[in-house]
Order: C-alpha cells, then sequence, then structure tokens
C-alpha cells in the first residue's frame, strides 16, 4: 500500500514529494472532492494525508472521508505553519478516550 497526499500548499507537497510520496495540490472544495473520488478509486493508496487547513476549512468532507470508509486511513498533518492544535491535544485526546484524566 501507498501514501497520497492532499496539500493546501506547496511546500507541504514538495516535502512530502521528497520523502517519496506523491500528492496533489487543491484550494478549492470542488478540487479537493476531485482529489477524493480519485483516491477512493485507487486501492493501492492505504494512507490518506490532509494537511489540517482542509479539516478547518471543509470538516463536512474530511469527517465523511475518516468516517464512512475504512481504507484510505485519513490523517491530518500540519503544514508549514504548524498545527492549529493546542499544545496538550494528546493528552486531551486520550484523556477523553479512556476516560480518565491524566
Amino acid at each position: 500500500m501507498k501514501m497520497y497526499l492532499i496539500s493546501d500548499n506547496r511546500d507541504t507537497q514538495t516535502g512530502m514529494r521528497l520523502a517519496g510520496v506523491e500528492g496533489v495540490v487543491v484550494h478549492e472544495r470542488e478540487e479537493l472532492e476531485k482529489a477524493l473520488e480519485k483516491v477512493y478509486q485507487d486501492s493501492e493508496i492505504g494512507i490518506l494525508l490532509l494537511t489540517e487547513k482542509f479539516g478547518r476549512d471543509f470538516p463536512n468532507l474530511v469527517n465523511e472521508a475518516k468516517m464512512g470508509r475504512k481504507l484510505p486511513l485519513v490523517v491530518e498533518i500540519p503544514d508549514r505553519h504548524g498545527t492549529g492544535r493546542k499544545a496538550d491535544f494528546i493528552t486531551d485526546y486520550v484523556s477523553e478516550a479512556i476516560g480518565l484524566k491524566l
């Protein structure tokens, strides 16, 4: 299985290409929808990397991609501007998952 990137900027795409991950840069909702359909049709893609900006700008599309399919696994990654998450997001996530305060 291979990884594929859908990014909102060229810098992230360039860095991922250097690591051997192919991808595409899109900016509009329609472009993102077309790119997602292309990924869904390629059975070799096991992991889809999306920059976090898409999760903020188009949460319905990203949530449907994450929850509506078994494959590919969708992973949101920070872009060149860093993450939009607060510093202790992992601790909060684990606390919510297990129901205990860490």
